[in-house]
């Protein structure tokens, strides 16, 4: 058996468009007045064929639409890629078809027509329940707005989830813990709560550089709110199955599991990353990041890839043990041993379980919830 059938097999859908750039986003997404949809159908089509002819009849276990603002594209272009999917790979009997949406782009006519299309599960863009810091994030929805967005979707689709950020400019502890609750009496099955990072190339990023972002909580202060999280959420059966994802049992988001259980994924569209395993090597994809480069480039060459690398066995176990470490089920130190042709230091995981850090059932390794608060301390202790 490949390594990558212990994760399953995914596609993600890269669409790069947006109605504007967010200050804090590091995605590749880009702002157009006028987007050929017909020439994207075109293109994404191709390449899921490429794809799959390389691939052969695996399971297509999952669909993701990302971005960008995927909630931006003509339903009938979502719903022929889900077909083309269906027809070049056999597709799970469960089938998730994930869609993201900012809430300026959600229509109650479109999100039907998205759900008769095949997504079932749909990711809102919330990000808080404050209007002062939604103007902060540069989102250009209002609280309102964004209610209005998670009930159209609620009515749409059996499964809805929505992102908050938190660690915003000003913002308290008790002030957090308030909007969690109230954002966890919205909530259908699933959470993202994400801590506000302030990455370079960002506007955020820039602002910060020159002194001018203010009234970031310090670190420590960021560490009670991601610990309030997990105690918040918990009570409210929302468990944390991974560092930022809290599901009711039964409904994590299985495409983003085939990336922390270490499968494969087929990544098509601008800047989209893929692994895919052939003929016993796992390859790493990427794809230009610029729109037009990416769509000339299948054009002209009916291919959107750049150059693939292979990935050494033993880069495979340090991808797979800092993907499977997010997780609250852990990572089998079987699989591990088998991929980087050596075990972890056992003194070493002993010290970090001493600590409080990991624990080690069934010889599944996994970082405690204390663990997971300081993930990139312990991934350092096992692999240096």
């Amino acid at each position: 058996m490949d390594d990558w059938q212990n994760g399953g097999f995914g596609l993600y859908v890269h669409w790069p468009f947006c109605q504007a750039k967010c200050p804090y986003c590091d995605f590749n997404s880009h702002v157009s007045a006028h987007v050929d949809q017909s020439a994207w159908a075109r293109a994404y089509l191709s390449e899921i064929d490429r794809l799959a002819a390389e691939t052969g009849p695996r399971v297509l276990n999952t669909i993701f639409f990302g971005g960008g603002t995927p909630s931006l594209m003509n339903p009938e272009l979502v719903a022929a890629i889900i077909d083309r999917a269906r027809a070049r790979w056999p597709a799970a009997n469960d089938l998730e078809v994930t869609l993201e949406a900012n809430p300026t782009s959600v229509e109650a006519g479109r999100f039907r027509a998205y759900a008769q299309g095949g997504v079932n599960r749909v990711s809102v863009g919330i990000q808080a329940l404050n209007d002062a810091d939604l103007k902060r994030l540069g989102r250009m929805h209002s609280v309102a707005e964004g209610r209005k967005a998670f009930d159209i979707a609620r009515d749409a689709f059996a499964r809805v989830s929505f992102d908050l950020i938190y660690a915003r400019q000003y913002q308290t502890l008790a002030a957090w813990e308030q909007e969690l609750t109230e954002a966890l009496s919205m909530a259908v099955d699933h959470l993202s709560l994400y801590q506000l990072t302030i990455e370079p190339g960002t506007a955020f990023g820039a602002r910060a550089a020159k002194g001018g972002l203010h009234g970031l909580p310090d670190d420590d202060i960021a560490a009670d709110m991601y610990l309030a999280t997990q105690d918040i959420c918990d009570r409210h059966g929302l468990l944390a199955y991974e560092v930022s994802n809290h599901a009711k049992p039964g409904a994590q988001s299985r495409h983003n599991l085939i990336y922390w259980r270490y499968g494969d994924y087929a990544g098509i569209g601008p800047g989209a990353h893929g692994r895919l395993t052939l003929h016993g090597t796992r390859w790493a994809t990427q794809t230009p990041l610029m729109p037009n480069t990416w769509l000339n480039q299948v054009n002209s060459q009916a291919c959107g890839e750049a150059a693939r690398e292979a990935i050494p066995p033993e880069e495979q176990a340090l991808e797979h043990i800092m993907m499977g470490l997010r997780l609250n089920e852990g990572l089998d130190m079987d699989r591990f041993t088998r991929l980087n042709g050596a075990a972890l230091p056992q003194a070493r995981i002993d010290s970090l379980a001493e600590q409080g850090l990991v624990t080690v059932h069934e010889n599944r390794l996994t970082a405690t919830p204390h663990g997971r608060a300081v993930l990139n301390g312990v991934l350092r202790e096992l692999l240096t």
